[in-house]
C-alpha cells in the first residue's frame, strides 16, 4: 500500500472515531411497567376482582414479562406464599400457558433473621392456626366483597399504610416491621427495573401486593427509559373476555374459599357470586364435590333443614370413593388444614362425613356427632388426626356444658 494511501486510510479511521465521539448517542428504547396492586386472594370472594378479570386483564396489557411477589430462590423451588392465590393458581399458569417470562421480585429475611427478629419462621405455621392475629386463617370482610381490579390504582385507597410506612413506631424496639417492609420494598423496585432493562422497548406487568405499588412507583419514576402506566389506563375488559378466560379450577377455589372455608363463618359471602361459579361446575356433571359444595351453599343461605343437609352429606360420603377437590389451597400436604380453612386437606367423602358430623353435633345428637367424626378421622396420620381433633375441639365442638366433645 503506498503512504498516500495509507495517510488517507488513517485520516478516515481519525474522522470516524471523532464522528462516533461527537454523534448524540441513540437514546434507549423506553420500556412500559404497569404495577397492579393486588389483595392477596381477594380475587376469591369478589366478583369485580375474580381471577378470570385478572387473566384477561393480563392479555390486553400483553407483557413481555411478569413481575410476581416471591423471592427468586423460593420460586426456583416452587414454593410460594399460602395466601397469595393470585400468584401461584392464575398469574403462574397463566404465563406459563402463554410461554410469558415470569420474574419473581421479591425479598424476605431469612429465616434466622425471622426468629431473631419475630421470634418464628413467618413461613411455618403452629399446628394449630389461631382464629384471630398472625398466623391466624384468611378471611375477609364485606367490603372486600366489592373489590374492584383497579382499586390500588387511586392512592387514597391505602393512603393507611402510607402514613404507616412514613411513620416510625412510638418505641424502636416496635418498628421491625416499617423498617423491614421498606427496605422489601425497594429491593422489589430494583428488580422490577432489572427486568425492564432486560425488556428493552417491552412490556413488564407486575402483580404485587397493593400495600407495594404507590412506593415502588416513587422508587421508579426518574428512571431513564421507563414509563409508568396505570393499570386502569388499559381499560376494563368486558364479560366476554372474561368468560372467555373462566377456568374449571376458578370456580371450584371461589366454592372452596366462601363455602368451607372460614369466610362461611363471617357473612361476608356473595352468595349470587358463588351460585354461580357452581352452577358453571355443575353444567359440566354432577360430582360428589360439586354435590356437597351445592348442600352447603343450600344450608346456609338457610333453603334446606339441618336434617335434610345431613342425609345428603351421608349420601354424597357413601357415593365419593376416593373423589378429590379441584382446588384446596394446601401447601403442606403432611396437615389437615390450608391457609382458609381448618378442614381443607380432607378428600370430598372425609369432608361429607364431617360436615354430617358438624350438623349433626349442632342438632343436639352428640353420640351420632361422634361416629361420623370417627368415620372420617380414620385413614389419616396421626399428625392429621391430632390436628383434625383439634380444630374440631376448639372451633366446632363447642359446647357450654361438660359434656366431652367426638374424638375424646
Amino acid at each position: 500500500m503506498s503512504k498516500w494511501w495509507s495517510l488517507a486510510l488513517l485520516s478516515l479511521q481519525a474522522f470516524g472515531a471523532q464522528a462516533a465521539q461527537t454523534a448524540p448517542a441513540a437514546a434507549p428504547a423506553s420500556t412500559t411497567v404497569t404495577i397492579l396492586g393486588v389483595d392477596h386472594a381477594a380475587q376469591l370472594v369478589s366478583e369485580r376482582d375474580q381471577p378470570a378479570l385478572l387473566t384477561a386483564f393480563l392479555e390486553r396489557v400483553a407483557p413481555d414479562a411478569i413481575c410476581i411477589e416471591r423471592a427468586p430462590e423460593a420460586y426456583a423451588r416452587g414454593d410460594y406464599y399460602e395466601f397469595t392465590y393470585e400468584v401461584q393458581d392464575v398469574v403462574v399458569p397463566y404465563a406459563r400457558r402463554e410461554g410469558i417470562e415470569l420474574c419473581p421480585i421479591d425479598w424476605e429475611p431469612s429465616v434466622e433473621d425471622q426468629r431473631l427478629g419475630f421470634g418464628m419462621s413467618l413461613d411455618v405455621p403452629p399446628e394449630l392456626r389461631l382464629l384471630k392475629g398472625f398466623p391466624s386463617f384468611l378471611t375477609f370482610g364485606a367490603d372486600a366483597l366489592q373489590r374492584d381490579l383497579f382499586r390500588a390504582d387511586d392512592p387514597a385507597n391505602v393512603a393507611k399504610v402510607t402514613q404507616w410506612a412514613a411513620t416510625p413506631a412510638k418505641r424502636g424496639k416496635d418498628d421491625l416491621a416499617r423498617r423491614m417492609y421498606l427496605y422489601r420494598t425497594y429491593l422489589q423496585a430494583r428488580r422490577i427495573l432489572a427486568a425492564a432493562r432486560a425488556h428493552p422497548g417491552g412490556t413488564i406487568a407486575v402483580v404485587v401486593g397493593e400495600f407495594h405499588k404507590h412506593d415502588i412507583e416513587a422508587i421508579l419514576k426518574d428512571e431513564p427509559g421507563l414509563r409508568l402506566a396505570q393499570p386502569s389506563s388499559y381499560g376494563r375488559p368486558d364479560a366476554k373476555q372474561v368468560a372467555a378466560h373462566d377456568r374449571p379450577e376458578y370456580r371450584v377455589a371461589i366454592a372452596s374459599f366462601n363455602l368451607l372455608g372460614q369466610q362461611s363463618s363471617t357473612g361476608a359471602v356473595d352468595y349470587a357470586f358463588v351460585g354461580r361459579s357452581l352452577e358453571k361446575l355443575e353444567a359440566a356433571g354432577a360430582t360428589p364435590q360439586t354435590r356437597l359444595f351445592r348442600v352447603r351453599l343450600e344450608l346456609l343461605q338457610g333453603k334446606i333443614a339441618r336434617e335434610t343437609a345431613i342425609a345428603r352429606y351421608r349420601a354424597i360420603a357413601a357415593e365419593a370413593g376416593d373423589a378429590r377437590f379441584g382446588w384446596n389451597g394446601v401447601k403442606d400436604a403432611a396437615r389437615v388444614d390450608s391457609y382458609f380453612d381448618a378442614f381443607g386437606n380432607l378428600d370430598v367423602r372425609r369432608r361429607a362425613l364431617l360436615e354430617a358430623a358438624r350438623e349433626t353435633w349442632a342438632a343436639g345428637d352428640s353420640a351420632g356427632a361422634q361416629a361420623l367424626f370417627e368415620a372420617c378421622a380414620e385413614g389419616l396420620s396421626a399428625r392429621q388426626r391430632n390436628q383434625l381433633r383439634g380444630y374440631w375441639e376448639r372451633d366446632v365442638a363447642v359446647k357450654p356444658t361438660a359434656e366431652k366433645a367426638p374424638g375424646n
